[in-house]
């Protein structure tokens, strides 16, 4: 059975999309913690990201990097962080995050709540700043 992020970059169900190649697909977090919250995910469906050969792996961090850079042009932040969890859903992913302090990226705290016109203008944003 196809995963989550399979669907999504398989069009099957919607995404606020950031940008994609053949490899890579970027989209918003539905579910932030910060504004800019970014999910990057190599399109052949690997559950662990060290399983990822060589060449797609970093693709996929050459990628997540490119997505940063749009991500910062947006959204004010001292620095983009990245984490890696992959327990949450079977298919490896990036969380490519805007953060200010070290404490950021904590996936206790509230999520962010946007609503769709919010999500779909972000993510306009962004894509206009990716190269």
């Amino acid at each position: 059975m196809a995963s989550i992020f399979s669907k999504i970059v398989q069009g099957e169900i919607p995404s606020f999309k950031i940008a994609e190649d053949d490899q890579c697909y970027a989209f918003l977090d539905i579910n932030p913690i910060a504004k800019g919250h970014t999910l990057v995910i190599p399109k052949k469906e690997i559950d662990y990201i060290f399983d990822i050969e060589d060449e797609l792996y970093k693709d996929l961090f050459q990628f997540s990097k490119r997505v940063a850079r749009a991500v910062e042009k947006v959204v004010p932040c001292k620095r983009m962080g990245i984490t890696v969890l992959g327990l949450e859903v079977p298919h490896a992913h990036i969380h490519v995050v805007p953060i200010n302090t070290i404490y950021d990226i904590d996936f206790k705290k509230p999520k962010l709540k946007l609503s769709e016109q919010e999500f779909e203008q972000l993510a306009g944003e962004i894509r206009s700043h990716f190269k």
